[in-house]
C-alpha cells in the first residue's frame, strides 16, 4: 500500500506546489493526416489546376488566374505566424546576390540569343520589329502582373507551406522547378516547359540561398523580358505564333 500511495502522490516542485502536467504532444496520427491533406492540396494547386487548363476543363486565362491564386496564397501566408514576411523583399539578401545573379542571367541571354540566331533567325527580335508598342508593354507589365505573382506562388508559398513534404532542400528545389515547368503546359509547347524547368531551378536556387523574393523576381524578369525580346515569346503566349512571325 505504501508503494501505491507513493506512486499516486502528485509530483511537487521545489516550492512545494504541484507540478503542471506535461504538455500533450500532438498525435502522430493527426500529424500524418494533416500531412496527407497538405500533400493533396499541393497536388491540386500546382498540378491539378494547370492540368485542368491544359485539358480545357478550366478557361485558359493565365494572368487573371495567376492574380487570383497569388491573392489566395497571400491571405494564407498573411495568417501564418511562422512565415517571415521580410523574405518578400529582403533588400540585404538582394544586394548580396545581385551581381552573380545578373551576371548569370546575361550569360544565359547571350546563349539564348545565339541559339535563336543560328536555328530560328526569322524569330530574332520579331516582336520588337513587328509590334514595338506591344513589346514595350510586355517589358513594363510582365514583371508586375506575371513575374512577381509567379515567384510568390512557386517560391515563397511553396518553400514555406509545403516544406514538410520534402526530405531535403534539394528535393524542395527540384519540386519547385518541376511544378513551375509543369504550370507552363497551358501554352501547349514542350519548349516552354523545358525552358521554365531550367529557369525554375535557377530561381529556386537563388531563393534558397538568399531568401529574397525581390532578387528572384528581378532574375525572372530579366530572363523573361529577354525571351520576349529575342523572339521566343510565342512559346509563352496565348496569342500564338501569328504575333511573332
Amino acid at each position: 500500500m505504501a508503494i501505491v500511495s507513493i506512486i499516486a502522490r502528485p509530483a511537487f516542485n521545489t516550492l512545494g506546489l504541484a507540478s503542471a502536467p506535461a504538455p500533450e504532444r500532438p498525435s502522430l496520427a493527426r500529424y500524418g493526416l494533416a500531412l496527407k491533406w497538405r500533400r493533396l492540396e499541393f497536388l491540386i494547386f500546382f498540378a491539378g489546376i494547370p492540368g485542368a487548363i491544359h485539358l480545357g476543363w478550366l478557361p485558359n486565362w493565365p494572368v487573371p488566374l495567376l492574380l487570383i491564386l497569388s491573392g489566395v496564397a497571400w491571405m494564407v501566408l498573411r495568417r501564418d505566424p511562422t512565415f517571415d514576411h521580410g523574405q518578400l523583399w529582403n533588400i540585404a539578401g538582394m544586394r548580396s546576390g545581385l551581381v552573380p545573379v545578373v551576371a548569370r542571367a546575361l550569360a544565359l541571354i547571350a546563349l539564348l540569343g545565339l541559339i535563336v540566331f543560328l536555328f530560328m533567325p526569322n524569330l530574332l527580335f520579331v516582336l520588337v520589329r513587328r509590334t514595338p508598342l506591344l513589346w514595350a508593354s510586355v517589358m513594363v507589365f510582365y514583371p508586375i502582373l506575371s513575374v512577381y505573382p509567379q515567384e510568390f506562388l512557386f517560391r515563397a508559398l511553396l518553400f514555406h507551406r509545403y516544406r514538410a513534404l520534402f526530405s531535403s532542400e534539394t528535393t524542395l528545389i527540384l519540386a519547385s522547378a518541376s511544378v513551375f515547368g509543369l504550370a507552363h503546359i497551358i501554352f501547349g509547347a514542350w519548349i516552354s516547359v523545358a525552358l521554365t524547368f531550367v529557369g525554375g531551378l535557377l530561381f529556386a536556387l537563388t531563393y534558397a540561398r538568399t531568401r529574397s523574393l525581390l532578387l528572384v523576381a528581378i532574375e525572372h524578369a530579366v530572363l523573361g523580358n529577354a525571351i520576349f525580346t529575342l523572339g521566343l515569346g510565342q512559346y509563352f503566349s496565348q496569342t500564338g505564333p501569328h504575333l511573332f512571325r
